[in-house]
């Protein structure tokens, strides 16, 4: 595909996770999606074989070259097991693949990055050690044996691609928000207070992030300012008893020049299972993000886009960072209070609309809807998390992921859709 010279402005546009509205892109042909990536097996478990995939836990466009993206994987395939997670293949390192549409419509990889920690050394997907970021999960080889953590282990669930080629990840461990250089070697990791990384911190609240629903969308102000991230469910703050309010979650954004942060509220339809995922940007100040269930769309499984607005809503960081349990109105958290509670209290979620349901609009089949990026033009990109095409057997073991309308492994696919 011809490279074209981007005009100022929409460059300032593609330095976050989207494109802007008066970007064209009636020149980029998506006429073949939805098309799967290529895959290969990564590894036979016990006669079943994962794939080399998991792209999609997160999206983002390149910053600066419409038709060209980049997918992150999360930790890597893995079950639940005793108290803990069976790792399939423990060494597996987080990456990042970058692709691009050709001009013929089809998807062509053009590179994968692999997450380093700063000296350079390939990371793992293992949990964090105490201090470090520990969610209490214990790891697990596929044996049950206890495998070691990793301090710069990462859960990666979303990531930004900026203007000067680097990018920034967060995760579902401290939660963190990491930076990495273009070549994927570790630049910065911030965390909540209390989390012994680096100076530039999070919230101390924000640790008390559910054990896999951490911080699991991110992207970037087109003005390239701020970062925006979203939590997935409900935080066990004070406690996972006393978090009643279960259609809570909260949205952080994080200035990258002064490094101040702010939280704001966001209400789900549904409950404690259900997820905030990926956010993309439309405005410094509007954005897209997904509500999804566990259930394949072809089961009746709930994949929606809302369009979300944070001005007007409040800030509920309050003053001191420090407080592991935030910010109280009726000496009550908000994840222990009610809506009727919240709002009397003068406190203001953002505002949503409905921007798209995929089950209805083009009968989404896949159970993890997790990457989106706005493309301009009220076209939206998405993206499937394949989970490496195994789920659990139920017994800690892993078995081949089938999509129930098409009796196939599940496999990593990119669709464009029209929104509202």
């Amino acid at each position: 595909m011809k490279k074209k010279l981007l005009p100022v402005l929409a460059f300032m546009a593609l330095t976050a996770c989207n494109n802007d509205d008066n970007v064209n892109n009636q020149d980029i042909n998506y006429s073949k999606l939805p098309q799967e990536f290529s895959f290969t097996t990564l590894a036979t478990v016990n006669g079943v074989d994962v794939i080399n995939g998991g792209f999609g836990s997160g999206a983002t466009a390149h910053p600066t070259r419409k038709g060209e993206f980049y997918v992150i994987t999360d930790r890597g395939p893995n079950t639940a097991y005793s108290n803990g997670i069976k790792f399939l293949v423990p060494n597996f390192t987080p990456t990042i693949m970058h692709f691009k549409i050709n001009a013929d419509g089809n998807i062509e990889v053009i590179k994968y990055i692999k997450l380093k920690n700063p000296s350079g050394q390939p990371i793992t997907g293992l949990p964090n050690p105490v201090g470090m970021g520990s969610t209490g999960e214990i790891a697990y080889g596929i044996d049950g044996t206890v495998l070691p953590t990793d301090n710069y282990g990462l859960d990666s669930e979303s990531i930004v691609a900026a203007a000067d080629g680097t990018f920034w990840v967060s995760d579902e461990y401290g939660p963190h928000i990491v930076h990495y250089s273009a070549e994927g070697v570790e630049l910065e990791r911030i965390s909540p207070i209390g989390v012994n990384t680096g100076p530039r911190k999070l919230p101390a609240v924000l640790a008390k992030r559910r054990p896999n629903r951490g911080m699991e969308g991110m992207c970037m102000t087109p003005d390239g300012k701020m970062l925006v991230g979203t939590m997935q469910s409900t935080m066990y703050v004070p406690t996972k008893v006393l978090a009643t309010n279960t259609t809570l979650t909260r949205i952080v954004t994080f200035d990258l020049a002064t490094g101040q942060t702010k939280q704001y509220l966001y209400k789900q339809d549904g409950g404690a299972s259900d997820s905030v995922c990926d956010i993309t940007a439309i405005s410094n100040s509007e954005f897209l993000v997904i509500e999804r269930d566990g259930n394949f769309g072809s089961q009746g499984g709930t994949k929606k886009v809302y369009r979300i607005n944070l001005s007007g809503a409040s800030d509920v960081t309050g003053t001191d960072l420090t407080a592991v349990d935030g910010l109280k109105i009726n000496n009550k958290t908000l994840e222990q209070s009610t809506w009727d509670e919240i709002n009397a209290a003068g406190l203001k979620p953002v505002s949503k609309t409905l921007a798209v349901d995929l089950v209805k609009k083009i009968g989404y089949e896949h159970d993890k809807f997790e990457g989106i990026v706005y493309l301009g033009g009220n076209k939206l990109a998405i993206f499937n998390d394949d989970d490496f095409g195994v789920v659990d057997n139920g017994n800690g073991n892993p078995k081949a992921k089938i999509l129930p309308k098409t009796g196939k492994v599940d496999k990593g696919t990119m669709y464009v859709v029209d929104i509202q």
